[in-house]
């Protein structure tokens, strides 16, 4: 298979975006593996080169995807006007360029000018100055694929934990929590387990909401009422689900690591022990999209922006993860599709 084109976005350009994407890029041997295409501006990235100092970080300017250099890093620019950067500043300059980087790279990939998204880190506050109608990525993605349902998942080497609401403030989230959408979540997740992660009979743990997943229904109903009967119908529908489990002993006591992935009620108790366990090294990804994307599993950091301190392991995975998940869902559908790859080889061809 030819090497294929990563669409990366910018991010916002007062955070570390540009300072991750360029360590992740900086060994020659990941562009050596697919074709890197930086959505922003080759002034923003010029500007953090130089904090950072690296100079086996160069890159090449195009004007598409289709005249991108096979073993460079190339830079996209959506934006030609002067450019004000505040280091560690919200800013409505810094909200426009990331959505306009976002457009363009969601554009090109429904074209299929590219094959895969990974998005650097957007801060909220920036992109409501710049009028982003959406509360982060995955909404915004979900709604320019229009992709009937998205599941939030944060993949790691220990663990997989998906989200059935995402960005909820903590009172509204129960009621989030209806009975129609973890059913969709559910067969969503395990769709992606499947084609995008090679599991051939994946379980999905799902987390109560209450505590101690509502001690039948003494503390709260909505374990009972509403996720026991969602886990109760998938399985009707043939997804493997197990639950409600509450949510301090499921990690506690080490059960998470007897299911495949695990579905989250809310942000925090999915990303709370996930980040325990591996902050700086997980990936964030969207599953139930038509075009693979992922991203870092940190935000912009604006604290240490522009000190050349920021580690760029986890958007390194980040690309990495989203050449192999390309990889997997394109064999998976060809395997599924086609009689004669879905076929079991001669007996003869097959050896110890």
């Amino acid at each position: 298979m030819s090497k294929i084109k990563i669409g990366i976005t910018i991010g916002d350009m007062n955070g570390i975006g540009p300072e991750v994407i360029i360590k992740a890029l900086s060994n020659p041997k990941v562009s050596s593996l697919f074709i890197p295409i930086i959505y922003g501006s080759s002034k923003i990235m010029s500007y953090h080169k130089n904090i950072v100092n690296d100079q086996n970080f160069t890159f090449v300017s195009i004007r598409n995807p289709e005249n991108a250099a096979y073993n460079k890093v190339n830079v996209l620019n959506v934006i030609n006007e002067d450019i004000n950067i505040t280091l560690g500043k919200a800013t409505e300059e810094g909200g426009k360029i990331a959505f306009k980087a976002m457009a363009a790279a969601v554009e090109d990939a429904i074209a299929g000018k590219i094959d895969a998204i990974v998005t650097a880190p957007i801060n909220k506050k920036s992109m409501e100055l710049a009028g982003f109608p959406h509360v982060g990525h995955t909404e915004f993605l979900t709604e320019a694929f229009s992709a009937p349902e998205s599941v939030m998942t944060m993949i790691s080497e220990s663990t997989i934990i998906a989200l059935a609401s995402n960005h909820v403030p903590i009172k509204d989230v129960a009621g989030k929590i209806e009975k129609k959408k973890i059913t969709r979540k559910l067969k969503v997740l395990a769709k992606s387990l499947k084609q995008d992660f090679g599991f051939q009979k994946p379980l999905i743990g799902v987390l109560g909401l209450n505590p101690h997943a509502g001690d039948n229904g003494v503390i709260g109903n909505e374990d009972e009422q509403v996720i026991k009967p969602a886990i109760m119908e998938a399985k009707n529908n043939g997804v493997l689900a197990s639950g409600p489990h509450p949510s301090d002993g499921f990690f506690g006591s080490n059960d998470f690591r007897k299911v495949d992935a695990i579905l989250a009620m809310y942000h925090d108790q999915g990303l709370i022990p996930f980040k325990l366990m591996s902050f700086g090294n997980g990936v964030n990804f969207t599953a139930g999209l038509p075009v693979i994307r992922t991203s870092p599993d940190h935000g912009t950091a604006f604290n240490i922006a522009g000190q050349n301190r920021a580690n760029g392991a986890s958007m390194r995975k980040a690309l990495y993860m989203a050449k192999d998940l390309y990889k997997n869902r394109k064999e998976y559908i060809e395997t599924t599709t086609d009689p004669v790859k879905k076929a079991p080889k001669p007996q003869e061809e097959i050896q110890d």
